[in-house]
């Protein structure tokens, strides 16, 4: 089954609190794509490779990644 993020989200939103029974197709859907992610080698060696980049960046700098991305503000 293929699923759009958004079907869960708005299942979840239409069902309020009953969305633990109405929803179980949309997060059983949304559970198999994740476990389809965490399982595939080329996607992990990307993120590593992702995450090594930012730390290797970090240990130069001294500056998350968090805040060297953020605009700096302009004084005017």
């Amino acid at each position: 089954m293929a699923l759009d993020p958004a079907d869960f989200t708005k299942c979840c939103q239409d069902s309020g609190v009953l969305m633990v029974i109405k929803c179980r197709k949309e997060n059983s859907a949304l559970k198999e794509c994740l476990t389809a992610y965490y399982t595939d080698p080329a996607f992990y060696e990307e993120c590593k490779m992702e995450y090594l980049k930012e730390r290797e960046e970090f240990r130069r700098t001294g500056i998350p990644a968090k805040k060297r991305l953020q605009k700096l503000p302009t004084s005017m």
